[in-house]
């Protein structure tokens, strides 16, 4: 048996090459969006080294089917992966520079040692021993083979599993280079420790900006352009952006067209009643109507108006009602009492995979388990036969049981000899997966349960509804040459355009309209100030108008608006205005002459920004430790809520909480994810070629 087979048998991770995937992205991605590009299969080039597409477009397959169940997103996965691949090339090339490599006795003990890659394929469930052994002998099976399936395999295995693995070796070992030359010196780690143990309490005025109506302070294009200029460095674009708004017509279903699913389901009320099988009237009438004939305990029911449904006598229906984007018609078809949950060991011989390839023949698997049956009625042990025999990864190591899961949780065969057989229950279950020896060991109390086919349609938009809204939006697209007649045309309609902006040439998502590749490639198509035609998303139609961009260096001031700069700018104007009403010589004076009150905060912690009543005020707490201010009055300080005039009353310490040796350790450790951030200082100064934008 080769590796491959048996990793894939063992139930983990699976290296695949995905033909298909692969000859549907060429076909799909590829030919005829190189926006001349002669090389298609050229992903990108970082630092002189290449990166292939159709290599990576087969990681991307990987993830996606990796993490399926959480929901990955295609572009996400794509742009995850593409950091990925820099992050590591750079890692490479900075290791080769310095000869740092993985040497022979090293590659063996990556493959073979405790961080070895198949590890969890090659690690006994029972006993939690990792076979070196049988790693060994898998892999010089597959090295020794010359069959093309074979070679391909062991490729498959080196590119995607052993490489990998050999290049996390070299990122830790880079990174432990990077960890050993951080050196605190002993002046600077005093220093920290005293100022980490530093207390102070204070007397102040506060004047908040909310004294201020904002309608009174006016905040102009000049006015933002300057305090760009004036603090570039927070404001630089990296990488080329643009922004849009856009406007959605919308072609969800109406109200007549919700009636017209309502009046189509009510036509098929009196065939649902008198239907004697609903799974094959259901199959018949709504296909794509999953019927689940079985029992769920009332818990286990999530349905709008479930207690209604549910009082409904056996046979009867009731509805229709709206379910979600659903009209639907509930069917009683039984109620019983049954356990809401119930623990059981099982004992599994395979005939098919979870990939659905065979693994042996029905009747040898059915004599298989009538044997392990006849075994255990002979007095063997359940365990022993689990261990010997069962294929099931998934409770193997717990001697097959399954402990208290609920209803509907298990292919269904399975599911119906555990709920509707009493405790202490014993017999062979033939399943999707091959056949199972199953023992009901616990279940709780019976409760009611219910057996309910629903006759589900859709409500769907009309084709008026749909050819009203694309026409309206084709009217409008046509209607709006510029920017200047997007916003009119949109005012004329009372519609409100909404903002999208920051969006690169390789994103797949917009903000507010979701994953639209195809509104981005449009968006870096054409220029500023260009309108789209009409652009189907989900049931709208949209309308695009590119506003602004911004090529690397400042921002523009179209971007800084969305960023909330207005705000900032608007607080410093209030501010000097704020200033010029606080004086005094003491602090009562200046709060009378505000309209204030003297205030006090005491223990400010030095290493903390945050003041009780008044939110994050850094700038309030650095002069709260400023010595020259104890006892005297500071100069107004704009803070981040309002301005402030403060006095320090007191400079203290709290006990430290630790010894010096050990702030040391601690405070190198934080120090010490900053090597984390070395790749990106490293991605700053490669040479970048991104082709992400024009093959996808």
């Amino acid at each position: 048996m080769s590796i491959i087979q048996n990793i894939r048998e063992r139930g983990s991770w699976i290296l695949i090459c995905i033909v298909i995937a692969l000859i549907a992205f060429i076909l799909q991605d590829g030919v005829g969006r190189n926006n001349g590009n002669s090389d298609i299969n050229t992903l990108g080039v970082i630092n002189g080294t290449t990166i292939n597409k159709i290599d990576f477009e087969q990681k991307v397959q990987n993830q996606l089917q990796q993490y399926a169940a959480q929901g990955a997103q295609r572009g996400q996965v794509i742009n995850d992966l593409w950091n990925t691949e820099i992050f590591s090339l750079l890692i490479k090339q900075e290791a080769d520079k310095i000869g740092l490599s993985v040497g022979s006795k090293e590659v063996n003990d990556v493959i073979y040692g405790e961080e070895s890659p198949f590890r969890q394929q090659f690690t006994d469930p029972t006993t939690g021993e990792f076979k070196v052994n049988d790693l060994k002998a898998q892999l010089a099976e597959l090295k020794k083979s010359t069959k093309k399936e074979v070679v391909d395999q062991k490729e498959q295995l080196e590119k995607n599993v052993i490489l990998p693995a050999l290049e996390k070796r070299t990122l830790r070992k880079y990174q432990a280079l990077l960890y050993r030359g951080i050196q605190v010196p002993k002046w600077l780690l005093e220093k920290q420790y005293a100022e980490n143990n530093a207390i102070s309490n204070i007397r102040f005025v506060n004047v908040p900006y909310t004294t201020i109506a904002d309608t009174t302070i006016k905040v102009s294009n000049e006015d933002i352009s300057a305090y760009l200029k004036e603090n570039s460095a927070a404001f630089q674009v990296e990488e080329a952006q643009r922004n849009i708004s856009f406007i959605a017509f919308s072609a969800a279903p109406t109200t007549a067209d919700s009636m017209i699913t309502k009046n189509n389901i009510l036509a098929l009320k009196d065939s649902f009643q008198t239907s004697k099988d609903a799974a094959a009237y259901l199959n018949k009438v709504t296909p794509d109507t999953k019927y689940y004939d079985g029992f769920l305990g009332k818990s286990r029911i999530q349905i709008p108006e479930k207690e209604a449904v549910l009082s409904t006598q056996i046979g009867g229906l009731y509805g229709p009602y709206v379910d979600g984007p659903n009209y639907t018609i509930a069917k009683i078809i039984g109620t019983r009492l049954l356990p809401d949950s119930a623990s059981v060991r099982h004992i599994l011989i395979m005939t098919t995979s979870a990939q659905n390839q065979a693994i042996r023949e029905e009747g040898t698997a059915k004599v298989l388990i009538d044997s392990i049956k006849n075994a255990i009625a002979g007095g063997a042990t359940f365990e022993s036969m689990v261990e010997k025999y069962s294929e099931d990864g998934g409770s193997k190591a717990n001697g097959g049981i399954y402990e208290m899961f609920p209803q509907a949780n298990m292919v269904k065969p399975f599911n119906d000899f555990s709920f509707e057989n009493p405790v202490g229950s014993k017999g062979v279950v033939k399943t999707e997966f091959g056949y199972h020896y199953i023992e009901v060991l616990k279940q709780t109390p019976p409760s009611p349960a219910y057996n309910i086919a629903y006759l589900t349609l859709p409500i769907l938009a009309s084709k008026e509804t749909t050819t009203t809204a694309q026409t309206t939006a084709a009217k409008f697209a046509a209607d709006s040459k510029d920017q200047k007649s997007f916003n009119a045309n949109a005012l004329k309609l009372n519609k409100q355009a909404v903002p999208a902006t920051n969006i690169k040439a390789y994103d797949f998502n917009i903000q507010g309209l979701g994953e639209t590749r195809e509104i981005v490639r449009w968006v870096f198509e054409k220029k500023v100030n260009d309108v789209s035609e009409p652009i189907e998303v989900g049931d709208a139609y949209i309308v695009a108008n590119i506003t602004s961009e911004d090529k690397p260096g400042l921002m523009s001031v179209e971007t800084a608006k969305s960023k909330n700069i207005e705000v900032i700018i608007r607080d410093q104007k209030k501010a000097e205005t704020i200033k010029s009403k606080l004086k005094g010589a003491t602090l009562e004076a200046i709060a009378t002459a505000a309209g204030a009150t003297v205030l006090q905060a005491d223990s400010l912690s030095y290493t903390s920004t945050n003041i009780s009543g008044l939110g994050n005020e850094p700038k309030l707490v650095g002069a709260s430790f400023n010595k020259a201010l104890l006892n005297k009055i500071s100069a107004p300080i704009a803070g981040n809520s309002g301005v402030f005039v403060i006095s320090v009353s007191n400079l203290g310490a709290i006990a430290a909480p630790g010894d010096l040796a050990a702030f040391k350790e601690q405070y190198q450790g934080r120090l010490s994810n900053t090597i984390l951030n070395s790749v990106l200082a490293l991605k700053k100064t490669a040479k970048i070629q991104d082709n992400r934008a024009k093959l996808y």
